[in-house]
């Protein structure tokens, strides 16, 4: 009998704690499914001008427009793309018509243009704001003389350019360059939780069985 009790304490717990995890991940589920949404409506608006005082709470992803100069200047970010291409993401500064200088990420190139020239001067341009989320204790410091970065780290990238730390990330450049523009979308950003509640109501289901499989067996067993 004290057999018996302690399966099912065991395998009520166990169903519980499977049960619990499954439905938090159908919770996650639904506020990461909530941030898409807003990250997409973000991107998709209407671009306005910047913002004289953006940050990254009430302006990240804010679509934008802005004209000015190009900087001579570039910062180049090591970057795979999703088709597995290799090269650098260029960064630039933008000098709008009314002095402030703002980080412009210009778009991509293939590691054999790195040292190619590259066009400045004016230009229009639409993207969104961004404070990209990367790099972590083991990304590289930068290689200053190779002019390698890996990482959009905006303040860093601002102190090299002598820019705001403001970074808008082109949807489109006109007169177009022979840099190609990488927008700002939702593509990068996981969404697994409803793989993964599958998984915990899954294992739930068989925790479930074989609790009662083992409860079944011990009760034949004791009356036997």
């Amino acid at each position: 009998m004290q057999r018996l009790i302690f399966l099912s304490v065991i395998g009520g717990l166990g169903l519980a704690t499977l049960l619990g995890l499954g439905t938090w991940q159908v919770q996650r589920l639904a506020w990461k499914q909530a941030v898409l949404d807003t990250i997409e409506t973000r991107v998709a608006a209407s671009p306005v001008a910047v913002p004289q005082n953006p940050t990254e709470q009430d302006d990240r992803y804010r679509a934008v427009s802005a004209a000015g100069e190009l900087g001579g200047k570039d910062l180049h970010v090591f970057w795979v793309t999703k088709n597995a291409a290799t090269g650098y993401r260029v960064i630039t500064a933008l000098e709008l018509s009314d002095g402030r200088r703002l980080l412009l990420d210009r778009g991509f190139i293939l590691a054999a243009e790195k040292n190619s020239a590259r066009r400045s001067g004016a230009v229009s341009v639409t993207g969104n704001l961004l404070w990209p989320d990367e790099g972590d204790w083991t990304t590289p410091a930068p290689e200053v003389d190779a002019n390698i970065l890996y990482a959009r780290d905006v303040a860093y990238m601002a102190s090299r350019l002598d820019t705001e730390p403001v970074l808008i990330v082109a949807r489109s450049i006109s007169p177009e360059t022979s840099v190609t523009p990488q927008p700002v979308s939702t593509a990068g950003i996981p969404n697994n939780h409803l793989q993964y509640a599958i998984t915990w109501f899954s294992l739930a289901f068989i925790w479930a069985a074989m609790t009662a499989s083992f409860l079944w067996r011990s009760r034949a067993k004791s009356e036997g």
